[in-house]
């Protein structure tokens, strides 16, 4: 076996798991929601069109009953991806309203999805019958367009496929061209530029093999040009699939990446959450559960989740306002020896002692409440609240409440030196 052929079925491999990843999503999504169908339909069929092209795989089907079965089941997945993939640009640009003016490049993209359509259709039936009748199978072929090099009907067959799969590699490197030009999310931009670049080696994949099989017909090539030829083309057909695999999958992957970032700051918020929300039972939904339920309640968004922890916690400080002096604040900064989170945490810490030990509301002391730019940072800013307020003591924490009361030896770190 090859290392070409060691690459194939790594391809393949990762073109399957992406499938299988996004299969979820398009079985058992919204109804209406074609995009995941059409892409993952997309995934499914360019696998099963590179499995059959891997060692084992393709030489059992060539040497079948019907000889080089693997060509036509490859070439028949192949175009159903096509397909899919057209569908895709199409769904992608979502719906207009009923008579509104429609962007050119949308309505070119309709019109080709249109075509493509009962174009498949009919390059599905062309292929089958000139596989059967003009293409010479009375030998088994390891690598189809070198082993047919110089036959007029093996280049007939393969001029249809690749005519086809050209077409609509030229649509897609042009609507993704200008997808990505458009693209304002840096994640989204890499994604479709690689894809795009896929598309772009996909012209000149099936330009050079079209050229390669017609000079062929006219002067038969030596075998060991045809080889390397064929050799050459399939890393470039590797490269392909390498591209768009990645690229398709890269926007997904942010949003797991993201995802997984909800996670880490859902993590990092629940003690200080737990604690606050322990201290007002009215404030939360629902009482607080462990950790570990809390990460697994699938009937609410991760990024819905945090946002409420989020206005919790700020609810509840504000609350805690009520039980302190304003001494505290400027305590909690000498504690803390800045004005940071570190601060915020000691304020929240000897708060909910007060609270705790029977403080009496009343007017509401001075805390200053941090402006964030947006959600992302006033939870970034939480977390590392969370993160500090792990590391205060409640001990210390109140002894902020009565400063008159702290020897010497208990002055807080940073306090030396500034008198």
């Amino acid at each position: 076996m090859t290392t070409l052929d060691l690459a194939g079925y790594l391809i393949a491999g990762l073109m399957t798991a992406v499938a299988l990843w996004r299969m979820p999503a398009a079985l058992w999504g919204d109804e209406e929601d074609k995009r995941r169908r059409a892409l993952w339909g997309c995934y499914a069929g360019f696998a099963a069109a590179l499995w059959t092209k891997t060692h084992i795989v393709r030489i059992s089907l060539n040497n079948s009953p019907v000889v080089d079965l693997a060509v036509l089941i490859k070439h028949y997945t192949a175009t159903v991806a096509i397909l899919a993939i057209l569908s895709y640009i199409v769904a992608i640009y979502g719906t207009y309203p009923e008579g509104g003016a429609v962007p050119r490049h949308v309505r070119f993209a309709r019109v080709i999805q249109h075509v493509a359509a009962k174009a498949s259709v009919a390059t599905l039936i062309l292929l089958t019958v000139l596989f059967f009748t003009v293409v010479d199978r009375s030998v088994p072929s390891d690598r189809f367009v070198s082993d047919h090099a110089g036959q007029w009907g093996a280049s007939l067959y393969m001029t249809v496929f690749y005519v086809y799969l050209g077409a609509a590699s030229a649509v897609c490197a042009y609507q993704w061209a200008l997808a990505t030009a458009n693209a304002t999310l840096r994640h989204l931009r890499v994604g479709l530029g690689m894809m795009t670049f896929a598309m772009f080696i996909g012209v000149g994949y099936t330009v050079s093999r079209t050229l390669f099989l017609w000079i062929s017909v006219v002067e038969e090539p030596t075998e060991s040009f045809a080889r390397n030829f064929d050799k050459v083309t399939e890393v470039g057909q590797i490269v392909l699939f390498a591209f768009f695999a990645i690229g398709a999958a890269i926007p997904a992957w942010a949003k797991a990446w993201r995802r997984v970032r909800l996670w880490r700051a859902q993590v990092a918020l629940y003690p200080l959450w737990r604690e606050l929300m322990t201290a007002f039972p009215d404030q939360p939904f629902a009482p607080p559960a462990s950790l570990a339920r809390e990460l697994t309640r699938f009937d609410t968004p991760a990024d819905l989740r945090v946002d409420r922890w989020a206005a919790d916690i700020a609810d509840a400080v504000e609350k805690l306002r009520h039980y302190v002096p304003d001494t505290l604040l400027p305590a909690a900064r000498e504690a803390a020896g800045s004005a940071g989170p570190a601060a915020d945490a000691y304020w929240i810490r000897a708060a909910l002692a007060a609270k705790a030990a029977g403080a009496e509301a009343g007017k509401a002391a001075d805390f200053d409440t941090r402006h964030a730019a947006d959600q992302d940072d006033e939870v970034a800013w939480l977390v590392r609240v969370a993160g500090a307020y792990r590391t205060v003591p409640e001990t210390r924490a109140r002894e902020l409440l009565d400063p008159g009361a702290r020897t010497p030896a208990q002055a807080p770190a940073g306090a030396e030196g500034t008198a």
